[in-house]
């Protein structure tokens, strides 16, 4: 049964002619699926789907996410962080010596919203990490997560009663009109 899949052009030259017609008439397209970008069920035969291509060094995957979450695109990322989805996908492990233990993974929940501040609407993002947030590299307990802020800039505030200083470099990713990604600048000032 075809599938109401979305095959941008740029994930077609990709991905070849041959293996999109394939996906558009339900051959190797998955009935159902994990949106890539808010993490929900979806169904590739009973709602439009976007085929998102990502694409590391190396390797490729390509992803389903809701059409109102995410158009078909083609995203470049880092081998590393390509190679960490697929392990996460696929459930790998790595046996590690039992004293470089690396400590669970923790998630950020990222919720957007509006605040008011001085009578005037302002976006606002709340970070909330599921779990301690150590520095990379290390192996030991501990919650770092306010100190990387701070040092990336950002400072704690007790009240808003005026509008925090902007923090140049960083932005926010929507697509759909729903959060996508929180970006920060890169070390060499890109």
């Amino acid at each position: 049964m075809p599938r109401m899949l979305d095959v941008s052009d740029e994930v077609r030259a990709e991905i070849g002619d041959e293996e999109a017609d394939r996906l558009l008439a339900g051959d190797n397209a998955p009935g159902s699926y994990d949106c890539t970008s808010c993490r929900t069920p979806g169904d590739s035969e009973n709602e439009h789907t976007s085929t998102v291509l990502f694409i590391g060094d190396e390797t490729a995957v390509l992803a389903f996410a809701h059409a109102t979450c995410l158009p078909s695109q083609v995203v470049q990322v880092t081998e590393e962080q390509l190679q960490g989805a697929v392990r996460s996908i696929s459930g790998d492990t790595v046996d590690l010596d039992p004293d470089k233990v690396v400590p669970e993974q923790a998630v950020l929940g990222v919720t957007s919203g509006l605040v008011l501040i001085a009578g005037e609407l302002h976006p606002a993002l709340v970070v909330e990490p599921t779990a301690p947030i150590v520095r990379p590299g290390t192996t030991g307990a501990g919650d770092d997560f306010l100190p990387l802020l701070i040092e990336q800039g950002f400072m704690p505030l007790s009240e808003l009663t005026e509008v925090p200083p902007v923090q140049h470099g960083w932005s926010v990713l929507l697509a759909m009109g729903q959060l996508h990604a929180v970006l920060q600048p890169s070390s060499t000032g890109g």
